[in-house]
């Protein structure tokens, strides 16, 4: 903790020679203030393969208010932010939730998914120059740290946490967490004890960037990321895309021997996209390798990291992330973007994704393979501007020798949202 704020002290000595940047340019607490409504509808359905395992299903419609209020003007701006998140279960009931991937309410001691969920959270921030330093809920969208907002709610921390911009084109960014808030669930006591973070992000140019980042998760592991991103254009219309994106674990011993696992872990991915006009075709590669397989996500009080569910940031994730271990996979994809061909907002998006030699402690070959769709719709204008439905289906088939990393199935995703900016 002392080296965090530390770390943040300096940073903002640092940055006090430059504060005639974005401070300077504060119009006030009031001025610069925003309301926005999301009004989301969303339903996951997983018919599961595997025989004595049953279908899953939640459907659930939410509203998510978030309110940034600017920075009161000075050297030194402060302001404060808020979130409040509420949802209804639409379905989910006679046992058809607890899919520990689909999350979105969570189960009472009954067995019974809440019907309801009301969610506040907070926080307050101070400004100087180009570098914010808050304390309070957190949204954390970082590759070592990503609070999942894929669901119905969105999952939060708590704690500090800092970002700075003071050079052009680098952001810094680091953190302390305590405490987690499930997204299905009101309590934060989702038993993290404590999580350190910190790197940064630098665009070179308009071809190359970089990142770097680690976190500590106490009690649980060490992790630290790579990842890089080049694009080489051609024509106006042409362009090829290269992406990396690696990981580096080492789980604390107690924490691996209580889930009877290896302690190291390697995964990395290499996707190659060649984009025209409206086209854009990519191959990709994954490699895991280590004592166990790639590990995120979870709640500490069941067994999981507690690092954020969707801190995976390769390219062979989609229902699977072809994690297990020592799993190798490859992909295959098409993205068409139909605007350009004359339906604005639309796409549609298809891949398969094959991996093989999972061992587990039934084999050493498991396989699994996925065929993957989905369409996608923005609003492009008229009363209805900016509403987004997407729709996915998927088809994951898991060797049953492979059954104790996996579990296959259909799965079919619809999600709708309409964002408001009330001011």
């Amino acid at each position: 903790m002392n080296k965090v704020f530390s770390f943040s002290f300096l940073a903002l000595l640092v940055a006090q020679p430059a504060f005639a940047a974005s401070q300077q340019e504060s119009n006030g607490f009031i001025e610069d203030s925003h309301l926005d409504l999301l009004i989301k509808n969303a339903m996951f359905n997983r018919n599961y393969k595997d025989d004595g395992v049953r279908t899953r299903r939640e459907w659930g419609q939410a509203f998510i208010g978030t309110y940034s209020s600017g920075f009161t003007q000075g050297v030194v701006g402060f302001g404060v932010d808020a979130i409040g998140q509420y949802a209804v279960r639409l379905d989910g009931g006679r046992g058809r939730s607890g899919a520990g991937g689909i999350d979105f309410f969570a189960q009472d001691s009954d067995g019974r998914a809440k019907s309801d969920l009301v969610k506040f959270g907070a926080t307050a921030k101070m400004r100087v120059s180009n570098t914010v330093l808050s304390y309070g809920t957190q949204r954390p969208t970082l590759p070592i740290l990503t609070s999942d907002s894929s669901r119905l709610l969105a999952e939060t921390y708590t704690g500090v946490m800092l970002d700075s911009q003071e050079i052009d084109g680098l952001d810094i960014s680091g953190g302390y967490f305590t405490a987690e808030q499930r997204k299905s669930a009101e309590s934060h006591n989702t038993g993290l004890d404590s999580i350190t973070f910190g790197g940064a992000k630098y665009v070179f140019n308009d071809q190359f960037t970089a990142s770097a980042y680690a976190s500590h998760n106490q009690d649980v592991d060490n992790k630290q990321y790579l990842g890089f991103t080049y694009t080489q254009p051609f024509t106006e219309k042409q362009k090829m895309i290269w992406d990396f994106n690696g990981y580096n674990t080492r789980l604390d011993k107690t924490y691996a021997e209580k889930l009877n696992s290896g302690r190291s872990n390697t995964i990395w991915s290499l996707a190659a996209s060649y984009v025209y006009d409206i086209h854009t075709f990519k191959i990709a590669y994954q490699q895991n390798s280590g004592s166990t397989g790639y590990m995120y996500g979870g709640y500490r009080n069941r067994g999981g990291l507690g690092d954020g569910g969707n801190t995976i940031w390769v390219a062979n994730s989609y229902w699977s992330d072809f994690n297990g271990q020592d799993e190798r996979s490859w992909q295959a994809a098409y993205s068409l973007d139909l605007s350009g061909l004359g339906v604005e907002g639309l796409r549609y998006d298809v891949a398969y994704v094959r991996g093989d030699n999972i061992k587990t402690s039934a084999s050493s070959n498991g396989h699994e393979h996925e065929f993957f769709n989905q369409v996608q719709y923005k609003v492009p204008a008229g009363f209805a501007k900016n509403l987004r439905i997407g729709l996915r289906y998927s088809v994951l088939r898991v060797s049953s020798d492979a059954s104790g990393y996996n579990l296959g199935g259909n799965e079919f995703r619809i999600i709708a949202q309409y964002p408001l900016s009330i001011f």
